[in-house]
């Protein structure tokens, strides 16, 4: 087969990979799908042409065709530069048409088609078709300014995940609005969390935007300044010979330093070197602003208010990473008293109420509780246990601290914990006193996120049993425990005394709850009835009296 009969055939061959790509994305459903929110103008926005000796694959995703497996082989021979040049006219036409005959709704206002072709010596990698529907984009951009204006900048409910996605990708987008606006995309993003905040979804909505955030910085802002000499999965930058700012520059720095705040807020520690190595690189771009963000913090506070150097005790904030460093230099009740006095003065001034502490102490103390992370943050606190004329302080900073769906910075997983929890769980195991404490922090427990209150919950009625003072305090846990907890009970629920008690208790409960504190205690409605055949008097109408409450649903 010559050289132009082969051109043909693969043409032929990826035409037909173009054809079965587009019948694939033709959803009779795209209508609908978009529908959801006025934030979507369409559903695909990018296909991948690869060829690599004789194999072709369009998609959405990058593949690697020179892995075995990955697409039939169609065809065999290799193209050289020029043919893929000359193929490139005829491929962008194609699927011109091709958009052309689609349902509105399955392309999206901007559709961007590369590819990908090995050929003798090399691989080109070229941009086929470059579409932008003009009308859909203005349509777009208009939806945008409106949902700004209404649900965000007049809002004053919580916003949808979707939406918050689908809108900080557009407001990212250079192809819709060509020169960004880092201040007002800044303004947006901490106007979504507000009306967020103490919603369940907020940490969806902080995950959406700092995910938009990064892939921003990585795969449009950085390339113009630096060069990754790593891989795509652990990369390093060097600065681009004669890189440097310019104005459009000094403004979307900014935004790169944003970005590098909200990662180093809410992502995982392992994250974190990504968000200095967006600060470092904004340095070496001469960003003061990005250097004085790693000395000292955003600024937002007074110096007096980050910053406490004593002969006892010395403590400094940086809001930035959400971190306080204490330097316990005497270890005294005292001592304690002022960093607790620190810490309480900077979250009743807005200090993130996700953060951590750096704690630097010659003294170890953990709370004797299963679950819990040995972090600077949990001895801090246990350390300031020991010394009872600290312990009002300790319910003021936790009062002050505790907030639904934010957490303490320096755990992950199950061992994730709200702000506040070491105060509490330490001064609920300390004195009945702060029992009411100890209820006020359940009721703001995360139990989708969260799972350290079953260990205090244990640890509580090992502690004081179970009798006519603990009972409702128990109780108010175990409605804010995961099934996973083990409460050894049950004996002393024995006493038909305390069954009342605990049928009282649940008096005003909803079904679903009193199903999952007689599933905790006994193990489930079924195991509870066995249990009410049995008994007789009081404890069996009492018993009775749970399994229907149980079972109101």
């Amino acid at each position: 087969m010559d050289m132009n009969h082969m051109a043909e055939a693969i043409l032929e061959e990826m035409k037909k990979e173009i054809d079965q790509w587009m019948a694939y994305i033709n959803d009779k459903d795209a209508e609908k799908t978009v529908k959801r929110t006025t934030l979507q103008a369409g559903i695909h926005g990018y296909a991948l042409l690869e060829y690599v000796d004789g194999r072709v694959n369009v998609t959405d995703n990058v593949l690697d065709l020179s892995l075995p497996g990955n697409s039939k082989q169609n065809t065999s021979g290799q193209l050289i530069e020029e043919q893929v040049r000359e193929l490139i006219p005829e491929l962008a036409a194609y699927m011109q048409h091709h958009i052309s005959t689609l349902p509105r709704a399955v392309i999206d206002y901007r559709f961007t088609f590369d590819g990908k072709f090995r050929v003798r010596g090399g691989e080109v990698n070229v941009r086929i078709l470059d579409y932008v529907d003009e009308e859909k984009k203005e349509q777009l951009l208009e939806r945008i300014s409106l949902y700004i204006s209404g649900k965000l900048e007049a809002g004053k409910y919580p916003t949808k995940p979707l939406e918050t996605f689908f809108l900080s990708r557009h407001l990212l987008d250079e192809g819709l609005y060509g020169e960004l606006d880092s201040g007002r995309i800044i303004a947006v993003f901490e106007r979504i969390q507000d009306l967020n905040r103490g919603n369940k979804h907020l940490a969806e909505h902080r995950r959406t935007l700092t995910v938009a955030l990064r892939n921003w910085v990585e795969d449009q802002w950085l390339p113009r300044y630096f060069e990754n000499t790593g891989t795509q999965w652990q990369r390093e930058y060097k600065k681009k010979s004669g890189a440097m700012l310019d104005m459009t520059g000094q403004s979307s720095v900014e935004l790169v330093i944003y970005a590098a705040i909200c990662i180093l807020k809410y992502e995982p520690s392992f994250s974190r070197s990504v968000g200095l190595t967006f600060l470092n690189c904004a340095i070496e771009l001469g960003s003061s602003r990005a250097e004085q963000l790693m000395k000292q913090g955003s600024g937002a506070f007074a110096e007096e208010d980050v910053r406490l150097r004593g002969e006892r005790v010395e403590c400094s904030a940086n809001d930035v990473f959400a971190e306080v460093s204490v330097h316990i230099k005497q270890e005294s009740g005292e001592s304690y008293a002022q960093a607790l006095r620190f810490l309480i003065n900077l979250l009743k001034l807005g200090f993130p109420k996700s953060y951590q502490i750096k704690l630097k102490s010659a003294v170890k103390c953990w709370l004797p509780i299963k679950g819990l992370a040995k972090s600077g943050t949990h001895r801090f606190f246990a350390n300031a246990l020991e010394y009872p004329e600290v312990h009002p302080l300790l319910e003021e900073y936790a009062k002050a601290a505790m907030e639904t769906f934010e957490w303490y910075t320096d755990t992950e997983g199950e061992k994730s914990c709200m702000p506040g929890s070491y105060a509490v769980f330490g001064l609920g195991l300390t004195d009945p006193v702060y029992f009411p404490l100890a209820g006020q922090y359940m009721e703001k427990v995360d139990v989708e996120h969260q799972s350290v209150q079953d260990g205090f919950t244990a640890a509580l009625s090992e502690h004081y049993g179970l009798n006519g003072e603990t009972l409702p305090l128990l109780v108010t846990c175990m409605l804010y425990s995961t099934e996973t907890l083990k409460l050894k009970i049950r004996d002393e629920l024995q006493d038909g005394e305390l069954l009342r008690l605990l049928l009282d208790q649940v008096r005003g409960l909803k079904y679903y709850q009193v199903e999952h504190l007689v599933y905790l205690i006994w193990g489930g409605t079924d195991k509870l009835k066995k249990l009410a055949d049995k008994a007789v008097g009081d404890k069996k109408q009492y018993l009775t009296g749970l399994i229907q409450a149980a079972k109101r649903g």
